[in-house]
């Protein structure tokens, strides 16, 4: 538990970190990968609008055992209200219903199929609920929706523009679309209606998402301010520290953000049924989680990736790359060293022997060595074999009982070099 306590300061200063920049191409595949699902879906199943905007009828009454969605639909295209969409709603207080969403109708032919329905399912004119909305009404709340997403993005990047610099507004605004495309795809592929309150929850996740990468920058400019004088990281490795230190903070913002919008979609709408409610707290809840992810693995990969483009930072990451392989050069070859001197101990403290490295051609020799050529060095006169005091290893010297002869411990002879070399005679005594 201390560990895990520990751990938003660890990541703050940099002890623990999270190569989020390092890895943009996984991001970026699994981000691709999503984003080719939604406009797939997109473009083969499409946008299912409710009544609100394509305008038509909607009729709604209480279920019973003996109605089906295909008894449903036969019965309003035999009354006149043409291809009807059925849908049964559970969870309400005053338990399932049936709505059935058609076509705009004239005021006749709605009531022809307010009659068809009441007599064939035997509905209480009371529990019978019908409202209209018009075409032009619905085409009004359409354009107004896409008029204001165009607004707000073009708001937004024109606020990061003069707040940050424009390679941060073109980050945001790309996570930006990644949530609007994902978002969308996710209702088209599950076939979630689409009404006003989901347009609603729509620009409120946009602003969400925003507030989150705006946090994330905010800290990108301070750890970067400063970086080609000091030349301390390269602006991928700044911005990731960045990322890292406010990556507890975007959890548990996240977190805390997604908890009520979860007991509203999920203990709400089993409760209350779908309903505007439902609707909001939806797409609230799709939106919320895209955006925390685009705002840790798109916005700052992506504002990392254009700003590596510039020349200055270009120059930087190389001369960081090269410092940093000259420092793994020299711990290589300082290890090299200690993994030998190691050895040459221990093979000492063996009793062994060790091959001593030659050091330069003015290798330092023994102090009782020769200087030079012209020092007198005592050698023994020739002693006949088998003399007292003879050398062992001499020529004369007698074989022992196996027929060796003694080894010789005389005077290694120094090499040409080290005896033209001349020195002080050492003085005799």
């Amino acid at each position: 538990m201390a560990r895990v306590r520990d751990l938003p300061g660890r990541l703050y200063r940099g002890d623990v970190s999270v190569n989020f920049v390092g890895r943009q191409r996984m991001w970026y595949t699994i981000s691709g990968l999503i984003l080719l699902i939604s406009v797939i879906a997109l473009l083969t199943r499409g946008l299912n609008f409710n009544e609100q905007f394509t305008g038509g009828a909607n009729f709604q009454f209480p279920a019973t055992s003996s109605t089906s969605q295909t008894a449903i639909s036969r019965v309003v295209s035999a009354a006149g209200g043409g291809a009807a969409i059925v849908q049964h709603v559970t969870g309400r207080l005053n338990g399932s219903a049936w709505v059935v969403q058609t076509k705009s109708l004239s005021s006749a032919v709605s009531q022809q199929v307010t009659s068809a329905l009441q007599s064939t399912f035997g509905v209480n004119p009371k529990d019978m609920n019908v409202s209209f909305v018009g075409a032009t009404w619905g085409s009004q709340i359409t354009s107004k929706a896409a008029e204001a997403l165009i607004i707000f993005l073009i708001v937004i990047v024109i606020y990061l523009s003069i707040a940050f610099e424009l390679k941060m507004a073109v980050a945001a605004f790309v996570a930006l679309l990644h949530d609007i495309v994902i978002t969308t795809g996710v209702y088209a592929l599950a076939g979630f209606q689409v009404a006003p309150a989901s347009v609603i929850g729509l620009l409120t996740i946009l602003g969400y998402s925003l507030y989150d990468t705006v946090v994330v920058f905010d800290k990108v400019r301070e750890n970067t301010a400063g970086l080609l004088t000091s030349q301390r990281s390269t602006y991928s490795d700044a911005a990731n520290l960045a990322l890292n230190q406010t990556l507890v903070r975007s959890i548990n913002t996240s977190l805390t953000a997604l908890l009520p919008v979860a007991s509203i979609l999920f203990i709400g709408g089993a409760l209350l049924g779908a309903g505007t409610l439902n609707d909001l707290s939806l797409v609230l809840f799709i939106g919320m989680m895209s955006g925390t992810y685009s705002s840790i693995c798109i916005a700052t990969p992506v504002l990392a990736g254009l700003k590596e483009r510039e020349p200055q930072f270009k120059e930087l990451a190389v001369k960081i790359a090269r410092r940093t392989a000259g420092g793994r050069s020299a711990q290589r070859a300082a290890a090299t060293v200690s993994v030998t001197g190691a050895t040459a101990t221990a093979a000492v403290r063996e009793g062994g022997p060790v091959a001593a490295e030659p050091a330069g051609p003015a290798a330092a020799e023994p102090d009782d060595a020769p200087e030079s050529a012209g020092d007198e060095v005592a050698v023994p006169a020739a002693q006949p074999a088998g003399a007292p005091g003879a050398p062992a290893g001499g020529p004369g010297a007698a074989r022992g009982a196996d027929g060796t002869r003694p080894v010789s411990r005389q005077q290694p002879r120094r090499s040409g070099s080290a005896q033209r070399r001349p020195g002080a005679r050492k003085k005799r005594r």
